[in-house]
Formats: C-alpha cells, sequence, structure tokens
C-alpha cells in the first residue's frame, strides 16, 4: 500500500469555534471548492509514494497549497 497521506477533515465536536461558520457562503475559496473537484490528484500522483515510511501530505492539500500561494500572488 503506498505511503500516500490523505486528509480527512472533521469538525471537533466539543468547541464553540468552526471555522466553516466564519467564513462567508460568498467566499471565493468556498465557491472554488464547490465547482472544482481535485480527486482526479489521487491516482495521478500515486504512483511516485513510496511504499515504506511516514505518510506525506496529502496531494490534493498540497496543490491547494500551491493554488492559493499563486492566486494571492504570494
Amino acid at each position: 500500500m503506498p505511503m500516500q497521506g490523505k486528509k480527512n477533515y472533521q469538525e471537533k465536536l466539543f468547541t464553540s469555534f468552526k471555522l466553516s461558520d466564519r467564513v462567508s457562503k460568498e467566499n471565493f475559496y468556498r465557491r472554488l471548492k464547490e465547482v472544482l473537484d481535485l480527486d482526479f490528484l489521487y491516482p495521478l500522483t500515486n504512483k511516485f509514494y513510496g511504499q515504506s515510511g511516514q505518510k506525506s501530505i496529502d496531494p490534493v492539500v498540497f496543490f491547494k497549497i500551491c493554488l492559493v500561494g499563486y492566486l494571492e500572488n504570494i
């Protein structure tokens, strides 16, 4: 089994702060998430991951970090 990581986001059960409640429905990145499906990255990147060692960062998360950096001119 490849060591490709995959992020599973879960809201915390006992916390009074939820980021999703604080971000407006019109937020650009929230709207982008609704129309951009990046699941195709998993099979495309799977062959680049080894069989041992620690799990990597989720390739979708890595792509999103790069995308935000590009869009925000960081």
